[in-house]
């Protein structure tokens, strides 16, 4: 079964969510000894159709264990959807908020390192039909 894109509502509420998490961890309130003095990046909200879960993508940045950070938040989710509500109020339910690592970025470091690979830089320096440019 495939899925349909997210609605412009989703989308709204997402980016609305993702504002409010990012200034929760800047301001530092939450009390827990893996997230506290850790820079989190949280890349993107993603909200069910019903907007009654928003799955948070975020990137620890500077720290080895990113998914003890990620189990941190988890912990914490009560604690942050309640922290989030301010911001949140003009919904109907307050989403439940689930945290996963963001792992894009990474991608995009291995698919930057391939492509400055002498292997793919040697492919890229032939022109079309196979031959040496220059």
């Amino acid at each position: 079964m495939a899925t349909s894109a997210p609605s412009q509502r989703q989308l709204r509420v997402g980016e609305q969510a993702r504002h409010a998490l990012a200034e929760i961890l800047q301001r530092g309130d939450v009390r827990d000894p893996q997230v506290e003095g850790v820079v989190i990046s949280v890349s993107e909200v993603r909200m069910s159709p019903d907007l009654k879960i928003a799955t948070a993508f975020v990137s620890p940045l500077g720290v080895e264990e990113k998914e003890t950070v990620v189990d941190a938040l988890n912990r914490n989710a009560r604690f942050i959807r309640g922290r989030a509500a301010p911001a949140l109020r003009q919904l109907k339910y307050m989403p439940e908020f689930r945290f996963r690592l963001d792992t894009s970025f990474e991608n995009f470091e291995k698919i930057d390192k391939l492509l400055k690979s002498p292997q793919v830089a040697r492919d890229l320096d032939k022109d079309d039909d196979g031959n040496d440019e220059g």
